[in-house]
């Protein structure tokens, strides 16, 4: 039970240590609203780390990630009209740091529950390699379709705005974080690393651009690990 207090201690305390630099330089050097945006998003997405290095049983690092949630949803509630949150929130929208939490949260700790609570401790580099390959991929997407965009992908079932810059810049952010992940978590050779990131990139890039109501949070994780797994099985 100690260890896992002490990577409690160390989940909210890299929460502290990297998300107060962040709420500052948003509040006193003004950054641009997408790159702080992406900054907060790194930073939960960078998280996973701490839920499973610091953490001896996984049922302790799931409990962490939702009282992380129940600590932060009421916060985020009342604090909405608030002039303090107005200055280092980044929404498009009322509500949207509060159910992108939930959903974000909700993630990570099923990827936890399966590929470290059902499958066992040695598959537990799945969830890394799903948290990573959304949140550096979803991040690239935003800031190069933003700033580089120029051709927009037309289809009935694409919500909003979206590029085939963005998109290959997803494809390509998420296939290093694969290559990567699975190279130095996971203990793959490079040829396992790199067909497993050019199979299952253009998933993570595919359910990205289909995705809608910032539910890619919860569908771009989920189609990367249950890609992963078996190929990782074979």
């Amino acid at each position: 039970m100690l260890p896992d207090l002490m990577g409690m201690g160390c989940y909210f305390g890299y929460l502290l240590a990297v998300g107060l630099p962040v709420i500052l330089l948003k509040v006193f050097v003004k950054l641009p609203f997408e790159i702080t945006r992406k900054l907060y998003h790194l930073l939960i997405t960078l998280s996973i780390f701490p839920l499973v290095k610091c953490f001896t049983t996984w049922y302790m690092a799931v409990l962490t990630v939702f009282l992380l949630a129940a600590l932060a949803y009421p916060v985020l509630v009342l604090g909405e009209k608030a002039a303090w949150f107005q200055r280092i929130a980044v929404e498009r929208k009322g509500g949207e740091f509060r159910s992108s939490l939930l959903i974000v949260q909700g993630a990570m700790a099923l990827l936890l529950f399966v590929f470290w609570g059902l499958l066992g401790e040695s598959w537990k580099f799945i969830a890394v390699v799903a948290v990573l390959a959304w949140g550096l991929g979803d991040a690239a997407a935003a800031l190069v379709g933003k700033s580089l965009g120029r051709r927009r992908i037309q289809h009935p079932r694409i919500q909003g705005t979206k590029t085939y810059e963005g998109t290959f810049a997803m494809y390509l952010t998420a296939g290093l974080a694969i290559f990567f992940t699975l190279l130095l978590e996971a203990d793959q050779s490079w040829v396992v690393s790199l067909t497993a990131a050019a199979l299952v990139a253009p998933v993570c890039a595919l359910v990205e651009l289909f995705s809608s109501r910032g539910m890619d949070t919860l569908t771009v994780p989920l189609s990367a690990a249950f890609a992963i797994l078996p190929l990782m099985s074979l």
